[in-house]
């Protein structure tokens, strides 16, 4: 597995390519869909920063609290998940999601919005990373398609999550 150091480094890396591309944008090509099925980039900056956030992170703080209320320790990984931590990213394919309101994320309100959320994840996860060589492996959480994580493996997840989206954010810019 790879190390959280690391991961750390290239998540640092990916979001200034982020905060880069957000800054060379306008507000109303943030907001530009090109179809109904599709987000805006500003809104998939929204689902980086909010599953970041309220998904992946706070799943990490479950699995370092250790409370057997809401953690498994004898959950396993899903091929899938198997596969995309031996990758160490995911597939290059999209991943189509069926919009919902709890789902699609909404519009972002401005630019300052989407960098401070985007910073506030790399602080976040600067925190963080310190805490995870305590972690135990034992205590996981269920990721709805890769099976149960523990806390490095979620932390890991923030990464690659972010890398994989830069595909979405470069087919979408050639859209504008």
């Amino acid at each position: 597995m790879r190390n959280t150091a690391e991961a750390l480094h290239e998540f640092e890396a990916t979001v200034d390519r982020y905060l880069i591309k957000l800054d060379s944008l306008e507000m109303e090509q943030l907001l530009r869909k090109t179809d109904e099925d599709e987000w805006s980039i500003g809104q998939m900056y929204m689902h980086l920063i909010q599953s970041a956030q309220f998904m992946q992170l706070n799943n990490v703080d479950q699995c370092l609290a250790g409370n057997e209320a809401t953690v498994v320790v004898s959950g396993i990984k899903t091929e899938q998940g198997r596969e995309v931590f031996e990758l160490g990213s995911f597939p290059p394919v999209r991943i189509r999601v069926p919009a919902s309101p709890q789902y699609t994320p909404q519009q972002p309100e401005s630019k300052e919005q989407l960098a401070e959320g985007l910073r506030s994840v790399v602080e976040r996860m600067k925190r963080t990373e310190s805490a995870l060589s305590q972690a135990s492996e034992a205590y996981k959480i269920p990721h709805p398609r890769l099976g149960a994580l523990n806390a490095k493996e979620w932390f890991l997840l923030v990464e690659m999550h972010y890398r994989h989206h830069l595909l979405q954010l470069d087919r979408l810019s050639q859209l504008l």
